[in-house]
């Protein structure tokens, strides 16, 4: 309750007085410039903020300290005082020789982590021969049909000292399988080998459409993998919890954080009532957010995201070990702002989205190339995106301190503005059912697809402007040289799935695809097996068709 005069009435505040005071005799004379004022994500921004905005949201101007929980301010009480963010590149294109190439570049550059991208194909867990890869073998990714492909691909790269990020999810435990194998040739141990595999198939469902199998059988697979690298490669994240592909398929940026941190409790869920307990899966999971452009409304979310997943791990799941309650992730700048109109105009974009994932607190960054918008990069591009990471860490001094925007009126009062529009959707979610309920009647798909057309909508009305696009058009410019694959990829690809097939143990091939549909018909834990499908070398077009012979495949109903 507000304190009272001597005569019953409420004093004026700080922050009217000023509008009074200040504000209106300013606005007399000269008037704001036209509007709307608000986020990229159409959130109503005010002319100024003070304490008194942070508390009428029922928050504070002065969060528990770095640390502590619920983690607003970070969960490490040094920041990157103690340890820079993780630099990883995300790269693959081509034969794995090719791709093993630019690995070795950019671990030369200074990078400090491996980020793989697989092709079409891959990803959707067909071989180089099936009708449906025609066309697309190595074009956005590197292209793995077997183990034989895996050991070239980190020819030459020990998987005991570097971390690598897998991004890839219906196919995410055959991939797995043969990563470890891989490292298992090379003497590695699993328990001292430590990465990321992205593994998020209700992102799939929601934004990207990567799926294969329904989700039921989806998420069994998931917890597999948890169950497995719980016992076996205790230093893995199982899963990267994925908001970037809802970002880019045109959420506002409380629903990427609403979809994914829901997703993430779907599965901490799905594990619990597998029998897992929470503080023994939980402190594997990892996340993988957005960077857009709208600098203060990112780093908000991050800052919510920490206290969202604390208060969640604590109170709904009472998990007991702090690391569970920590929310750490991978941050990576928004693909969907890179413009093929006036492209080196990405290299400014992507240093302020990189720099806003930097101030929000982000355990390993990528920053994307100029390039981006027209092809895959470039050796020259993907360095200059690298080097973008370096400068923001030893020259701009914003590694120095933790959290240096804590304390902010406005970003004290965006974070507590993200986090309840954010429980808003749980709240719904939940009334539905949980996640996977919500994706099979459209609910999310619905509400990101209605958010894309209003962005859409206001930048078609000049509301929005995309430099180059929009407004500041240049009409004579010059043709960027980008980086072109052509078909001998798929030649290569083809040819080597062939010899493989006449040179391998036919039924040594044949009985492990045997062994894995059985399991898949029970209940057992699938790892087991499909690592004994990669070892025979079994390609990932077969292993993904035994299973598509057990549960089928998924189609979506339309959301309208």
């Amino acid at each position: 309750m507000p304190k009272m005069s001597r005569i019953g009435v409420p004093p004026v505040s700080a922050k009217a007085r000023w509008e009074r005071e200040t504000l209106e005799p300013t606005l007399r004379k000269s008037p704001e410039r036209p509007g709307p004022f608000s986020t990229i994500s159409g959130r109503p921004i005010e002319r100024l903020y003070t304490a008194e905005d942070v508390e009428a949201r029922g928050g504070t101007a002065s969060p528990a300290p770095p640390g502590n929980f619920p983690y607003v301010r970070g969960l490490h009480p040094t920041g990157y005082r103690g340890k820079l963010w993780t630099m990883r590149q995300f790269a693959g294109y081509g034969t794995p020789e090719e791709t093993n190439q630019r690995y070795k570049d950019l671990i030369a550059a200074g990078g400090t982590g491996l980020s793989v991208a697989f092709d079409l194909p891959t990803l959707m867990g067909r071989d180089p021969d099936h009708p449906l890869s025609l066309g697309e073998v190595g074009k956005c990714g590197v292209s793995i049909t077997s183990l034989a492909d895996m050991e070239r691909l980190f020819e030459g790269i020990p998987l005991s000292d570097i971390t690598t990020s897998m991004t890839i999810n219906s196919p995410a435990p055959m991939i797995l399988a043969m990563y470890l194998v891989v490292a298992e040739k090379q003497g590695a141990d699993w328990r001292a080998i430590s990465g990321t595999l992205q593994n998020d198939i209700l992102k799939e469902f929601i934004a990207q459409k990567e799926y294969i199998f329904p989700p039921r059988p989806s998420m069994r697979l998931i917890t597999d993998v948890f169950a497995f690298c719980s016992a076996h490669v205790p230093r893995w994240n199982t899963i990267s919890v994925s908001g970037y592909h809802i970002r880019e398929a045109g959420s506002t940026a409380a629903q990427e954080l609403a979809f994914t941190l829901r997703d993430g409790l779907e599965y901490v869920q799905y594990g619990v009532d597998a029998g897992l307990d929470v503080d023994d899966f939980v402190p594997r999971m990892s996340f993988f957010f957005n960077s857009h452009s709208d600098f203060f409304e990112e780093i908000a979310k991050y800052r919510a995201a920490r206290k969202l997943w604390a208060d969640a791990m604590r109170d709904r799941f009472g998990a007991k070990n702090p690391r569970s309650w920590q929310l750490r992730f991978h941050t990576q700048t928004a693909g969907v702002s890179l413009t093929a109109q006036q492209p080196y105009n990405n290299v400014v974009r992507t240093a302020l989205q990189a720099l806003a994932a930097v101030l929000g607190g982000t355990n390993s960054l990528h920053t994307n190339s100029l390039d981006e918008a027209l092809a895959l990069p470039t050796k020259e591009s993907a360095t200059i995106a690298l080097r973008t990471q370096q400068i923001i860490a030893h020259e701009s001094g914003v590694a120095n301190v933790v959290d240096p925007l804590g304390g902010s009126y406005f970003v004290e009062a965006l974070t507590r503005d993200m986090e309840r529009e954010v429980l808003t959707y749980w709240d719904t979610i939940d009334r539905m059912g949980g996640m996977v309920a919500a994706i099979e009647r459209g609910y999310p798909q619905r509400e990101i697809a209605e958010a894309s057309y209003q962005f859409q909508q206001a930048v078609e009305r000049r509301e929005r402007i995309i430099v180059g696009v929009n407004d500041f058009v240049q009409a004579d410019e010059k043709p960027l040289e980008i980086l072109y694959i052509d078909d001998t990829t798929a030649d290569t690809q083809l040819a080597r799935l062939a010899d493989l097939r006449r040179t391998r143990d036919h039924h040594r091939v044949q009985q492990s695809l045997e062994a894995l549909k059985t399991v898949a018909h029970g209940r057992g834990n699938t790892m087991e097996p499909l690592l004994d499908c990669v070892r025979a070398y079994a390609t990932v077009g077969e292993i993904c068709d035994a299973l598509r012979e057990v549960w089928g495949e998924y189609e979506e109903v339309p959301v309208i």
